[in-house]
């Protein structure tokens, strides 16, 4: 015996890496789900926060999807181009709000049934008890982003 095979998986597997190749993995599977829609999950995913949120400065939707505002923007130049978003003038000339459009509402609407059969087939694979204990240990790891909106405070940080 190796001994990394004689070492517990904490030991040996990369956390990082194995997350990052399971969220590719799934990204591909509900792209492929969306792909009738036009949407990506990025895509359907900004326009679900948009439209529970309602206008939002760009840095505040940056903020609650753990992205810094230039990769927001870079995410949303495709839904302005397409019509589902617009950005105007925040209340002060250094801030942008989004919100999303008629058109928007009317794209995540189509794209809806397609993302909750993809939902539906993740948790009957993992079964309901796994995909919710996902869903928690998912919550927990964002939480570690420094910039996370709940991010629970450390001891040393007061």
């Amino acid at each position: 015996m190796s001994p990394s095979t004689d070492r517990p998986a904490a030991q040996t597997a990369c956390a990082c890496g194995r997350l990052r190749r399971a969220s590719r993995a799934l990204t591909q599977f509900y792209d492929d789900a969306l792909a009738a829609s036009g949407l990506r999950v990025t895509q359907y995913s900004l326009l679900r926060t948009l439209s529970r949120e309602g206008t939002s400065r760009v840095t505040t939707i940056a903020r609650t999807h753990l992205l810094d505002r230039t990769a927001m923007s870079r995410a949303l130049d495709p839904l302005v181009a397409s019509g589902y978003v617009r950005i105007v003038p925040g209340r002060d000339a250094r801030t942008r709000e989004v919100s999303i459009t008629r058109k928007g509402a009317a794209a995540l609407d189509r794209a809806a049934s397609d993302w909750s059969r993809a939902q539906a087939v993740v948790a009957t694979r993992l079964g309901r008890d796994r995909f919710d204990a996902l869903i928690a240990t998912l919550h927990d790891l964002e939480s570690l982003h420094p910039d996370a909106p709940d991010r629970p405070a450390r001891k040393d940080e007061s």
